[in-house]
């Protein structure tokens, strides 16, 4: 096995920038969508959820082509934003956006899931005693779901280090500013020799996907005590 060079290093640490945006990027959307379609009573409920649990179901190639379409360039979204000088297609953002979009799924189903088994009698006692929706929110259901929270969020970050197809098609595999663990594992693979390298930075990514994952678990396991 062959020792990291540095842009190995920069693979990593671009890895890790992009899994930790991506997720505090998610995190107020996520408890929004989770809170609506938990306690929300309202039509279109059930096309939500679908939108929401679609990446979960599209090959992340489709999930990253349809934000070329809209950022890109000649995109609808992508004019606007390159109309006001902001470039978003082929940098570091992207990859950004595109492990947003991968992961949220995973985020709002553990927020949820935490929402479901929230006390009712809670809720309907904070609105008993006259709090308004909003105090009942920030009072009750906030601090009851942090659990879910960083539950989700740890499988969020751990869903992003892994994210390769729609990073490579908005971000590119450009070194040392958009290539990350997956995108350089991928170009060692393709190069007769590197397999080492290629070896090397799998067993990194092990490495820190298996401490997410076990912090996980034991978030998962305190929540489940305190319920």
């Amino acid at each position: 096995m062959s020792t990291l060079s540095p842009s190995d290093y920069d693979a990593i640490r671009l890895s890790l920038q992009v899994a930790v945006a991506a997720t505090l990027l998610s995190l107020p959307f996520g408890f929004v969508v989770a809170y609506l379609i938990t306690f929300g009573r309202f039509r279109g409920k059930v096309f939500i959820e679908v939108l929401v649990n679609l990446p979960l179901t599209l090959p992340p190639v489709v999930v990253g082509y349809f934000l070329l379409l809209l950022l890109g360039k000649h995109g609808w979204l992508g004019a606007l934003l390159n109309h006001a000088g902001i470039r978003l297609i082929f940098t570091l953002k992207a990859a950004v956006i595109a492990s947003a979009f991968v992961g949220f799924p995973l985020l709002v189903r553990s927020l949820r899931v935490n929402m479901e088994g929230i006390d009712p009698e809670l809720i309907s006692a904070s609105r008993t005693l006259g709090a308004r929706w909003y105090d009942t929110l920030v009072t009750v259901i906030l601090p009851l779901s942090l659990p879910g929270l960083f539950a989700g969020s740890s499988l969020m970050f751990a869903r992003s280090l892994g994210e390769f197809g729609a990073t490579i098609i908005v971000a590119g595999n450009i070194p040392g500013v958009t290539q990350t663990m997956p995108l350089a594992i991928y170009e060692y693979a393709s190069s007769p020799g590197s397999e080492d390298m290629a070896l090397s930075l799998c067993l990194v990514s092990v490495g820190i996907s298996m401490v997410v994952l076990l912090l996980h678990e034991m978030l998962a396991k305190k929540s489940a005590q305190k319920g």
